[in-house]
């Protein structure tokens, strides 16, 4: 479920907020593991033994795909169109895998569960990857959904707004432990801006004219237009604050242990974004039937929207899913900036494109 939407209340997309301490809630895992999308492909038997059988009606067994598991970063929507893609499209099975897509959520860490060996792969932004290892998760970006991300703030276009350090004297809805936030208070000064608790509502915002609050320029613009608020944006990453979202990750042991199965994935997943590029109506309803409380005509705003995040930057020469060692360092220097990371570590340990499809 994307969001759950009622009259003039909006149940949050996802918070995206890097939390210091990831706690993993047991009783969601079997929640997730209920509601997973999955692909079951039964292994072809063994060759008939040469001895009971000729060359001639002897034939080599397909091989025995993997079961695997990637843990999404909230519950199915659009910014996942390129995994229901290659799950669609077999280029999943083709890769040797047979995938399981396990919704995420509220309560649901994705690197916890990857670190306990529950799944193979998940999806987090950049600055929890960060966050994870140094609390000791040993998780490694292995290629990202979005160059940049969707996260912003929305201001009501009468309040006099016009970039970040304007924020002082207006209440703000966010969440307090956002490290988003942490970075913006301290560049832009804020030591006047109202912090309200965030509650996933836009019920609050939309009431109050001089109020501001977080959400994601994929999905929170269909609902204002809808209740015809006029209304300004401030995405997050122009205020400097410029994290990759919807990173793709595994363990440091599978990458030691099955690097073959690692580079199958990356490869796999940025083909099925390539095919999501041009093809989002035709994928969408297979999102739908995992999250039937989405309609379709949010999905295809959503898609839209989010095309340049996919494809847009350093994507649109070097490749669907590429990161730098730049944009990492900086990240990483923001947050032992604003006291989020007691320090930094090799980035190396952090990310890694050595996976990522031969341009």
């Amino acid at each position: 479920m994307k969001r759950i939407q009622c009259t003039n209340v909006l149940v949050a997309k996802r918070p995206m907020v890097v939390s210091l301490s990831l706690v993993m809630i047991s009783s969601m895992l079997a929640a997730c593991g209920s509601s997973s999308t999955s692909v079951s492909t039964t292994p072809a038997p063994s060759a008939v033994a040469a001895a009971s059988a000729s060359p001639a009606a002897t034939t080599a067994a397909p091989k025995a795909v993997v079961p695997s598991t990637l843990v999404l970063n909230w519950f199915a929507e659009p910014e996942h169109g390129g995994n229901f893609a290659a799950l669609a499209k077999g280029y999943y099975k083709d890769a040797g895998f047979d995938m399981t897509l396990m919704p995420g959520g509220p309560s649901v860490s994705s690197t916890q569960i990857v670190a306990s060996g529950k799944a193979q792969f998940g999806m987090a932004n950049g600055d929890d990857i960060l966050v994870a290892r140094q609390e000791g998760i040993p998780v490694v970006a292995i290629a990202t959904s979005m160059q940049k991300s969707p996260q912003a703030l929305f201001y009501h276009k009468d309040s006099g707004i016009k970039d970040f350090s304007d924020l002082n004297g207006h209440k703000v809805y966010v969440a307090s432990t956002a490290s988003f936030w942490q970075f913006m208070k301290k560049k832009y000064k804020l030591d006047n801006a109202q912090e309200m608790k965030y509650t996933g509502q836009l019920v609050n915002f939309v009431s109050d004219k001089n109020a501001l609050t977080q959400g994601y320029v994929t999905s929170e613009p269909f609902t204002l237009e809808q209740q015809k608020v006029e209304f300004g944006t401030l995405l997050n990453a122009d205020s400097g604050y410029n994290i990759y979202a919807g990173v793709y990750f595994t363990t440091e042991k599978m990458i030691a242990e099955h690097p073959d199965q690692v580079k199958a994935f990356v490869e796999a997943t940025v083909k099925g974004w390539d095919y999501y590029k041009d093809h989002s109506e035709e994928i969408n309803p297979s999102i739908k039937e995992k999250n039937p409380d989405m309609g379709l005509d949010m999905m295809k705003f959503s898609a839209a929207k989010e095309m340049d995040f996919v494809f847009g930057g350093d994507a649109a020469t070097k490749g669907t899913g590429i990161m730098t060692k730049e944009r990492w360092e900086e990240v990483q220097k923001q947050l032992v900036d604003v006291g989020i990371l007691k320090s930094a570590e090799s980035i190396d340990k952090v990310f890694t494109t050595q996976f990522m499809p031969k341009k």
